[in-house]
This record gives structure tokens, sequence and C-alpha cells, in this order.
């Protein structure tokens, strides 16, 4: 039962923010998103990794290296639409 749950947990989080990252490449825009959102979840996530990896907890590992990959591709996405000159988010200078 336990493990049903965290899988389903983590199915639902990993297609939520995967939905985020999609929606941001097909509208062909990263306004308002800040590229300190994916850095700080790429950093998160790769922690969690080892965490998970250090206490075998394979829902966490699958799950983290899922939001490593999301994390990788918003990251990705917003620094070639500013490359190709879509303006930064108004907070980009905090």
């Amino acid at each position: 039962m336990e493990e049903a749950i965290g899988w389903t947990s983590s199915i639902i989080l990993v297609l939520t923010v995967g939905k985020q990252v999609h929606k941001q490449w097909k509208s062909k825009t990263s306004e308002g998103v800040s590229k300190w959102l994916f850095l700080g979840q790429l950093a998160a996530s790769v922690g969690f990794v080892v965490y998970s990896w250090l206490v075998e907890n394979w829902v966490f590992v699958a799950t983290n290296l899922l939001m490593v990959a999301n994390a990788l591709a918003g990251a990705l996405i917003v620094y070639l639409q500013r490359r190709r000159g879509a303006p930064p988010p108004a907070d980009e200078g905090r």
C-alpha cells in the first residue's frame, strides 16, 4: 500500500511539472519564468537523488531522476528562448 501511494504521488508530481515545461515550450516564451526556478530545482533534485539512493528509497530515486530531467529541459527551453530574443522576465535582475 505504501509503495502504491509513493508511486502515485510521484507520477502526479512528474506529470504536473512536465506539463508546465511542455506548456512553456509550446508557447515559445519564457516570459515570467526565472532561470533560478530550474537551477534551484536541479540542485534540489540532484541532492534528493543522492539522499534517496543512500536510504534506498527507489520511489524517490526514480521521481527525482525524472525531476532532474524536467529541470534540465526547462532550463534549456529558457536558455534557447532567451537566446532567440524573447525578453527576460521583469524579476530576472534580482
